[in-house]
């Protein structure tokens, strides 16, 4: 780390600050009459997000994921330009949970970082990470999984979150999720979480005896996409595939996809047996041949998704098989 950037940002010198916080919050807890303040963590938390990006959205998503994943959260804010700079700041995010008394506290630390400093970063953030517990980094740059600072970055957590969907070309958004984990990078994806729901319907049409009793007739599964849902669409063909695979059921999968407006169909074919999922906007319907029905299916929420990745820190390998087939039906000559 170069002398200048040591001299703005220190790792010795944000611990200080850290230590301070808790001292000062816990003089606060007991001036105001309360029981003090109860320190929570189960994790590092490291985010990486645009300068330009709602950081009081952001804000509000980690304040509503802290109460069940605590975690030593630090926010890098990415400047961009050519300028070699760091900056931080130190706070804390609060609750009082119903009926109690005593103030339950996680710690914050926010850098902003050019991005001429990101080689720096992993020099500065490691030291700051909590002995012995996980670190999680969620990416929320598309453009920083390009770059090859991020490596390092990736190379110090258990398991990296990022959304391919927001990626600017759904086609390669795909290959790079795919290059990230041939490089062993444990990977969360929220265009599979998005799936979830899916996946449970689908997998509830064939709890059905007379459906089960067809499945071996399915030939055909047509995954159709629009915007920016196309890893979905292969994550979903190629997830459809490997269940009936293990089946003992073999079928051809096409993907298809418009520029249009998001929209994802799967339909699955065979004699005597036509099953559809299609989505429209928040509404999820489901058709088994001329049986159909409508559930309610509201687009997540970051903190949704993130939930429920917070809940995997460890290997997923139904996602891992599913990356690696998509992978391969996506890009058969690689």
């Amino acid at each position: 780390m170069g002398a200048a950037i040591g001299a703005t940002v220190a790792p010795d010198h944000i611990l200080k600050e850290l230590a301070d916080l808790w001292v000062s919050l816990g003089k606060q807890g007991e001036a105001e009459g309360g029981a003090g303040v109860l320190r929570a963590c189960s994790m590092t938390l490291v985010v990486l997000a645009e300068e330009s990006e709602d950081f009081s959205g952001l804000g509000e998503t980690m304040a509503a994921l802290m109460p069940e994943h605590p975690a030593r959260t630090i926010l890098i804010r990415l400047r961009g330009g050519e300028e070699r700079t760091l900056s931080e700041r130190v706070y804390s995010q609060c609750w009082m949970p119903f009926g109690q008394r005593r103030q339950i506290c996680c710690e914050q630390i926010e850098i902003t970082a050019s991005d001429a400093a990101l080689a720096d970063l992993a020099s500065v953030v490691l030291p700051l990470a909590v002995p012995d517990l996980p670190v999680i980094v969620w990416c929320r740059s598309a453009r920083l999984v390009d770059m090859p600072e991020f490596h390092a970055i990736a190379a110090m957590a258990r398991k990296v979150v990022l959304d391919s969907a927001q990626m600017p070309d759904g086609h390669s958004a795909l290959r790079r999720v795919a290059d990230l984990a041939r490089r062993g990078v444990l990977l969360g994806d929220f265009s599979w979480t998005r799936l979830t729901r899916w996946r449970e319907m689908l997998a509830q049409v064939f709890e059905n005896r007379r459906n089960l009793a067809l499945l071996d007739h399915i030939s055909k599964v047509r995954v159709s996409f629009g915007g920016a849902y196309e890893v979905l669409a292969w994550y979903l063909g190629a997830w459809v595939l490997n269940a009936l695979a293990d089946a003992g059921v073999h079928a051809e999968l096409s993907v298809t996809g418009t520029t249009g407006g998001r929209y994802l169909r799967v339909k699955l074919e065979g004699e005597g047996l036509k099953v559809e999922l299609a989505r429209s906007d928040d509404r999820l319907a489901i058709a088994v041949n001329d049986l159909s029905n409508v559930t309610n299916l509201p687009q997540p929420t970051d903190y949704l998704l993130m939930r429920e990745e917070l809940g995997i820190v460890r290997n997923d390998p139904v996602f891992d098989r599913t990356l690696a087939s998509a992978a391969r039906l996506a890009y058969p000559t690689d």
